[in-house]
């Protein structure tokens, strides 16, 4: 494998291409897909719609990447064969690779695995529907759990959540607990809201970008199209990324012909703080912007609360301090200060190298007090952007696929058809894998995604979610969480249901992007050969098997257009979902963007908040490691086991700073064990890698096993990227 020293490029065509040829039907039927009205199954950057498959919100054509590519090709892939699992045990299936799993093809048939058996075996709908109202019947609503990825439409998320709220139960939560909450949290004391404050179209006119805690060179590579445009209007991006990432400081962005030839400078300033030293780094940033009289007297007090709090709290601790705890010079911290105090239009954009910590939340308000304090919220053009990651992560949230929601829309769920809901915050996602451990799990009912593989302590929640009696998961294809986790209570069953793509449905559906925009895609595509439903057909007979003479008719909800009307009517913002499967008309949910300096507090005004610096107690012997996805990759899927962008041909690596490397003794190329309180990974290649000294990195999923089920006390969510671990040779 060649070196790489950029990122793009014609060699993202022609692997595009390559897809294209690859994809079951040839590439006119792929390109036919890729350009029809459905939203992008993958980033939530804002792609497709009634505009196109290959068009942004802001109508900018063509607007696509290869993670999108990646999906539509693997989605394409023929059934897998009837036969299969009688040739393959669950227990051979468990010692495939994610990307073998990926493109064993579509699950097409529904099946079961019981206690007791190390094989799926085919099972009729109707039987399978029969033993999980059975189920669902014989649990106390407590002992059950329900989950959504971000890959499911509103409209499933929508009737999921209240299905499982009219059964008696808010252990409802979804993907974001595992990956964004944090920034819903962190932002929500801030804001009072847990969403972006800017559009597309904000981000396009900002000047000034501080990019922390991501790499959509390999997540989100429309945004460096984006990026790049900034640098060439005259406005600055830094990029703060312990680890030296290809594609954010050059890329040859496809879709521009000059930097597709000549190629494009990403950032102009790159640092590189310390795994944990975030808020050590934005407070350094805060008090010289204080330093250089850079704040916005008349926004702070005029439009917050706290400010002074905050001065005082910063008082306590020096720019020396702050910069040795953060790993980044003074000069450079007073260098961003002064590019972010003469900045007009700032944007934060961030992901999950800020929210993968135990103070994951404390980052992301420590990014909001920075764009307070200069007054970077609740205007155009500026603002605050966490990069969220899957699709629809944002949408199923907004619906309500959450462990709590605000007491108006139960109100409002409530008066629709006279039922009770239950009151009371319910488990959210790493609170139900301990109860699963605890047996205090009967039932749990997942919308797609990989709860297994997607979680800490991967022993654990192997032995956790193996102890749930009955399990089912709507899915498209295998994955580890089909395959690792074996039920082992009496009586016991795993069961998974085929379903279709959003591109294949026969009604069309509706994602949410992270700029708040509602979307409606046409599904229409072409289904796999088989017994697939769509997830609202499956979702509705499961209620219509539970509760037959209900006072919700869930069977009349298959029609995606009834369920919009009574989305429109609970769900906050929503209320322009009702006609949109008629006028086509999307739209940004209301209130959500701050273009004015109203905030969702009683008084109207944003927080500052103080937040404690995170002190850096790693001992001498140990590395601070992150968790880290490829660019052949997207959250648990694998679709190719190199790394081009890292230039790595394997994922059994582990990257260290060089310096790290000589003092400890490791030399280039060899093999050790990798370990933390958690566990171990044997057999690792060690390989030299710019990343900041102290710190390492491995890949996500697999690295997953060495993460704690240790979380942030108020996002609860993981420290994926916040490990101490030790290296032993092999």
């Amino acid at each position: 494998m060649s070196t790489i020293k950029t990122g793009g490029g014609f060699a993202s065509i022609g692997y595009t291409i390559q897809k294209a040829f690859e994809a079951e039907g040839g590439p006119m039927e792929f390109w036919r897909r890729m350009k029809s009205r459905n939203a992008c199954k993958t980033c939530a950057y804002g792609m497709g719609g009634q505009r196109g498959g290959m068009t942004n919100e802001a109508g900018h054509f063509p607007e696509f990447c290869k993670k999108s590519v990646q999906a539509m090709a693997a989605d394409m892939q023929p059934p897998i064969a009837r036969d299969f699992f009688a040739r393959y045990s669950v227990s051979q299936l468990a010692k495939f690779t994610p990307r073998q799993l990926e493109n064993l093809g579509r699950l097409a048939y529904p099946m079961i695995h019981r206690t007791g058996s190390d094989r799926y075996q085919p099972i009729e709908w109707e039987e399978a529907f029969g033993l999980i109202a059975e189920a669902m019947h014989a649990t106390a609503p407590s002992r059950s759990f329900f989950y959504s990825s971000g890959r499911s439409s509103n409209e499933a998320a929508f009737l999921l959540q209240w299905l499982a709220r009219v059964y008696g139960t808010n252990n409802v939560n979804n993907c974001s607990f595992y990956c964004h909450q944090a920034s819903g949290v962190g932002l929500a004391r801030s804001i009072g809201s847990g969403t972006a404050t800017v559009t597309l179209d904000d981000v396009e006119q900002s000047d000034f970008v501080l990019l922390i805690g991501a790499n959509p060179a390999s997540n989100h590579p429309r945004l460096i199209t984006t990026l790049v445009g900034i640098r060439e209007r005259g406005g600055k991006v830094v990029v703060v990324n312990p680890l030296r990432e290809t594609g954010l400081d050059r890329f040859n962005v496809p879709s521009r012909v000059g930097s597709l030839l000549f190629g494009s400078q990403v950032n102009d300033l790159y640092i590189q703080p310390r795994i944990g030293g975030d808020i050590a780094f934005l407070k350094g940033v805060l008090k010289a912007v204080i330093a250089f009289s850079a704040t916005n007297p008349e926004f702070i007090q005029q439009h917050t609360v706290g400010w002074n709090d905050l001065v005082e709290s910063l008082a306590n601790e020096s720019l020396e301090t702050l910069s040795n705890n953060a790993g980044v010079s003074v000069q450079v911290i007073q260098q961003v200060a002064q590019m972010y105090a003469s900045s007009n239009n700032a944007i934060f954009m961030w992901a999950m190298g800020i929210t993968h910590h135990e103070h994951g939340a404390d980052n992301v308000t420590a990014i909001a007090n920075l764009a307070l304090a200069h007054g970077m919220v609740g205007r155009p053009n500026a603002g605050l952007m966490p990069i969220r990651g899957h699709s629809n992560v944002q949408g199923i949230g907004s619906v309500g696929f959450a462990p709590d929601l605000k007491e108006g829309f139960l109100k409002a769920m409530e008066g629709l058809y006279g039922l009770p809901l239950p009151r009371g915050k319910g488990m959210d996602s790493i609170n139900s894998l301990h109860a699963a451990g605890r047996d205090e799990i009967d039932f749990a009912l997942l919308l797609g995604g990989n709860f297994y593989a997607a979680g800490p302590d991967l022993d654990y929640a192997r032995g956790a979610l193996a102890r749930i009696r009955h399990c089912v998961t709507i899915s498209t294809k295998l994955n580890q969480g089909h395959v690792c986790v074996a039920p082992n209570r009496e009586g016991g069953w795993a069961i998974v249901l085929p379903t279709v793509v959003r591109d294949e449905e026969m009604q069309p559906t509706t994602q949410e992007s992270m700029f708040s925009f509602v979307r409606l895609s046409d599904g229409g595509m072409r289904r796999p050969l088989g017994e697939l439903r769509s997830e609202v057909e499956i979702i509705t007979t499961i209620g219509a098997h539970l509760l037959p003479d209900g006072p919700i008719d869930f069977r009349a909800l298959r029609n995606h257009d009834a369920v919009r009307k009574v989305m429109a009517a609970v769900v906050p913002g929503y209320g322009n979902v009702a006609e949109i499967g008629r006028t086509k008309q999307e739209f940004h949910v209301k209130d959500r963007v701050r273009h004015h300096p109203e905030f969702h507090f009683p008084d109207g005004r944003a927080r500052f908040v103080a937040v404690d610096t995170p002190a850096d107690n790693r001992n001498p012997g140990q590395l601070r490691l992150m968790t880290i996805r490829s660019e052949g990759q997207f959250n648990t899927v694998v679709y190719e086991e190199h790394d081009r962008y890292r230039n790595q041909t394997a994922r059994d690596v582990i990257l260290l700073h060089p310096q790290d490397m000589q003092r400890l003794g490791i030399a280039e190329g060899e093999r050790i064990t990798v370990v933390s309180a958690t566990g171990s990974m044997p057999n690792i290649l060690a390989v030299g890698f710019n990343i900041a000294e102290g710190c390492a990195a491995m890949y996500y999923p697999e690295a997953n096993v060495l993460v704690s089920v240790s979380v942030d006390s108020a996002s609860g969510t993981p420290a994926f990227k916040n490990v101490l671990i030790s290296l032993r040779k092999a």
